[in-house]
């Protein structure tokens, strides 16, 4: 889906047989939307995907390097995807590289066997220490094509008279390692990221215009509601996405009993698989849009993007000098002028002063609290930590 977006056709979109028994939304149909970030240099492709329509975008980048193409953080390579990457081949010249910049972003992992399989020519690129659990796999196994995989940094770095690579960590999480590349380009001056960083829009991204499904679902209060299709229910529903992918469970946020579930799922006007059969299984409490306001607005002009709740408290909980080193790091390459993530909003403004910024704030709060919101994944390294699962 090219330029502007259409409404989505809803009915053509409702073929959701028994998808909601296995809750991993878009359950089969994955509309891409494309979008050109920089005119002839830089172009993105969004995917939602996510669990119990608790979708977020997930974007891979495709930069103009010489003679070619570079996709960055590969996408499932759907029909519509893959025709819009012909059409940018027959502009710019073939896909040369591919680059999975991530060793525990497993939805970032998964696509790259497909993508590799349609661009048999183009080089892949991975990040160090990839792993795989319960058992740990050998690359092959995971789909990386053995005579053209290359290992970041061990191997040499693709185009590097174009592209800057700065690694984060490695870090070890026990069941595997965090290990994620930056990319700068130098050429436009965008930095590419997967989810190390992240930038917060107040209003839903424009990929939920193919299907607002997800956020009529979470903007209801109770399952017997209908899913009704409003400009403040689609920012409603986008704030409570936002907090739910963040902190799992938030603060005020509670889960009603069974007998009252199914009471509201009885009453429901739309008992249908695309409604989950009328089950809302939460309740919202007072203040809980102050608390969605207050993280999205904690991305500001000065420090547009921040570090996800979910890394900060279960991946670099123990780490935080790794990941304050590296902001400043980055932070030095003064041609950056733009953020695109893998996830949430692309192409946010953004200069190495505003991540110096971002750094020294960091470290003046408190780090990976316990309290509030953070309860939920405070308890989840707890448990990890008691089980033995990740290191102390």
């Amino acid at each position: 889906m090219r330029g502007s977006l259409t409404p989505p056709l809803l009915a053509r979109q409702q073929r959701w047989p028994w998808w909601p028994l296995l809750p991993l939304y878009p359950y089969g149909h994955r509309p891409t939307l494309m979008r050109e970030l920089v005119p002839g240099r830089v172009w993105c492709f969004e995917q939602l995907h996510g669990i119990w329509y608790v979708a977020v975008p997930i974007r891979m980048t495709v930069l103009k390097v010489e003679a070619g193409l570079l996709l960055y953080a590969p996408l499932p390579p759907t029909a519509e995807l893959l025709t819009e990457l012909r059409t940018l081949e027959e502009q710019h010249g073939p896909v040369l590289t591919i680059v999975l910049a991530t060793s525990s972003g497993l939805e970032h992992k998964l696509p790259v066997a497909a993508l590799a399989r349609a661009f048999p020519e183009a080089s892949v690129w991975v990040s160090d220490m990839q792993w795989s659990f319960p058992l740990q796999l050998p690359p092959t196994w995971l789909g990386f094509p053995q005579d053209r995989t290359k290992v970041l940094f061990r191997d040499g770095l693709p185009h590097p008279q174009q592209l800057n690579w700065l690694p984060l960590g490695p870090i070890d999480l026990g069941l595997g390692t965090f290990h994620e590349i930056a990319c700068i380009d130098q050429a436009t001056g965008a930095l590419l990221v997967t989810d190390a960083l992240v930038a917060l829009s107040a209003t839903p991204p424009d990929i939920f215009q193919c299907d607002p499904t997800p956020l009529l679902f979470h903007a209801r209060d109770r399952g017997s509601e209908a899913l009704l299709d409003t400009p403040d229910n689609r920012t409603k529903g986008w704030k409570r996405i936002v907090l739910f992918a963040n902190f799992f469970r938030p603060e005020l946020l509670t889960i009603p009993s069974l007998a009252e579930l199914v009471a509201d799922a009885r009453s429901s006007h739309d008992p249908s698989p695309r409604n989950h059969f009328g089950i809302y299984p939460f309740r919202w409490q007072d203040g809980w849009e102050e608390q969605a306001d207050q993280w999205i607005q904690s991305c500001t002009d000065t420090v547009p993007c921040s570090l996800a709740p979910v890394l900060e408290r279960l991946v670099f909980v123990r780490s935080k000098q790794i990941y304050l080193d590296w902001l400043r790091s980055l932070a030095k390459n003064d041609t950056i002028s733009c953020l695109i993530a893998a996830h949430y909003s692309a192409k946010t403004p953004l200069s190495c002063h505003s991540l110096d910024h971002l750094a020294d704030s960091l470290q003046s709060r408190d780090w990976a609290p316990s309290d509030q919101s953070w309860q939920t994944l405070a308890f989840i390294d707890r448990t990890l930590i008691k089980f033995g699962l990740v290191p102390h």
